[in-house]
């Protein structure tokens, strides 16, 4: 199978795995948001935010080295492998005793503080089962990965309805996240078992150094990501209190959950990226550019179309209770559109040994996210989070476009303003009809507006030749 056909065949099984997923997500998530309300959802979604924070601690980056350097040399897979999960044992234990020092020094009542207990459990398992999958992306065998995604959100879905069902408090619904954990940790772990012949467990202390110093700074813009993600979350609920932080997060939950097509493609085209850049600058070069194309052609004109449909959106899923979240929609919407557009670059510069840069970059934009939620919560509650984020991201992606471009890879300034220009035509045009077409029932509106979007794209020749030939490799049979 060629390498186009063989990425084409993981990002369609990873596409249509997240796609179950999301459908079970999407359903769990309104289901606990209206049998909590804001207050329970605000406690349920603190305890997801504040262990996010920490949960980057339990892998350090690791998972990212060890699909880098198999992709590139499969014989490392032992040493890999036997020595990293040894490592992440430790940093699990390590994280969770930090979770549990830092959210009782907090001062939180004792009921939120077992929430964030079983949330904790329940982020640590899945970063260090992350470690089997990281094998599984190596190799491009995506579907493993793909069916434990899904197993996953069915495991919560079921759950929360047995919740629903039985009148589960805040602290049964964190359960519910913990148990679904550990049965997906199995089923990976068997699946391993069956893939994998057996590595024999050593202790190399030189390796542990070498792996731990070269994955640091994935795991460090890994850390500045999850502060920026989830510390506004955190600041709210010191500062304004868990309603506040259920409105801010019925919105943002939608936000994150967005943003796993980059990370779908992410997964699917970083073992390639790698290897490209010890044999095919050109290849590299055009994948940059592909990756680039698809992600501006999806993310400009969501989030015109999320914007125009907010209020829309937000009463058809969390109910009028939540009709404060709409305008924090509005706003967090570009959030994705910026990491959107800087997704390439930001894998391109990971592929080619330069993690340390984006490392800095995160760094400097967690001091200023942070500033800026001081600064404008105290004023404008969740719509100075909501503002705080999206600067903070455009921040980061503009550092990592320009840096690129600095290094001579990227997409060619001349073909960037010819997408952007093509794009931003067509996605007036669909704007102006989903503003008159407003009225319609939104989930016969959604698609309607998506063909036309992509009508407009394809007569103005804003899908081209290349593109033709790509999705043609994707639908074809073997």
């Amino acid at each position: 199978m060629s390498k186009a056909r063989k990425i084409a065949k993981n990002t369609v099984f990873l596409f249509v795995s997240q796609i179950i997923s999301y459908i079970f997500a999407f359903f769990y998530m309104i289901y606990i948001a209206r049998y909590l309300g804001a207050d329970g959802y605000g406690i349920l979604s603190f305890a997801l935010a504040f262990t996010g924070i920490f949960s980057i601690l339990a892998d350090l980056g690791l998972n990212t080295l060890t699909v880098r350097e198999i992709a590139r040399d499969k014989s490392l897979t032992g040493r890999y492998f036997s020595n990293i999960v040894l490592i992440k044992l430790i940093l699990a234990a390590l994280t969770f005793g930090l979770v549990a020092v830092v959210i009782n020094l907090m001062g939180y009542p004792q009921e939120v503080i077992n929430v964030v207990y079983f949330v904790a459990l329940y982020s640590i398992l899945t970063s260090f089962y992350g470690i089997f999958n990281s094998l599984f992306q190596a190799y491009e065998e995506i579907e493993y990965q793909s069916i434990g995604q899904v197993l996953t959100n069915v495991l919560l879905f079921a759950g929360v309805i047995i919740g629903i069902y039985y009148g589960f408090s805040v602290l049964g619904f964190a359960f519910i996240f913990f148990i679904s954990s550990v049965i997906s940790l199995i089923y990976i772990f068997l699946v391993y078992i069956w893939k994998f012949p057996p590595y024999k467990m050593q202790l190399n202390w030189s390796f542990w150094k070498s792996a731990i110093k070269e994955a640091l700074p994935f795991g460090l813009t890994g850390i500045s990501g999850m502060v920026y993600t989830y510390i506004d979350s955190v600041m709210l609920s010191l500062f304004q209190g868990n309603e506040v932080v259920g409105w801010y997060n019925a919105a943002y939950r939608l936000i994150l959950a967005l943003l796993y097509v980059p990370i779908t493609i992410n997964t699917t085209l970083f073992p390639s990226m790698s290897q490209f850049h010890l044999s095919s600058r050109d290849s590299l070069n055009l994948i940059t550019e592909k990756y680039f194309k698809l992600m501006v052609v999806t993310g400009i004109p969501m989030g015109a179309a999320v914007t125009i449909l907010a209020d829309n959106i937000i009463i058809l899923i969390f109910g009028y209770g939540y009709q404060r979240s709409i305008i924090a929609l509005q706003i967090l919407i570009w959030t994705t559109v910026f990491t959107f557009i800087g997704a390439a670059f930001i894998r391109l510069l990971e592929a080619t040994n330069r993690q340390l840069i984006i490392t800095k970059i995160s760094a400097v934009c967690v001091v200023v996210n942070i500033a800026l939620n001081l600064i404008l919560i105290p004023t404008l509650s969740y719509v100075g989070a909501s503002i705080a984020t999206v600067v903070t991201e455009a921040i980061l992606v503009g550092s990592a476009i320009m840096i690129g471009y600095k290094f001579g890879f990227g997409v060619s300034k001349n073909r960037i303003n010819e997408i952007l220009l093509k794009v931003t035509v067509s996605t007036l045009v669909m704007s102006v009809l989903l503003i008159y077409f407003k009225i319609i029932n939104l989930l016969i509106l959604a698609p309607f507006a998506v063909l036309a979007y992509l009508a407009v794209l394809y007569l103005i020749n804003g899908i081209d030749d290349m593109d033709r030939y790509l999705f043609k490799q994707i639908i074809k049979r073997k």
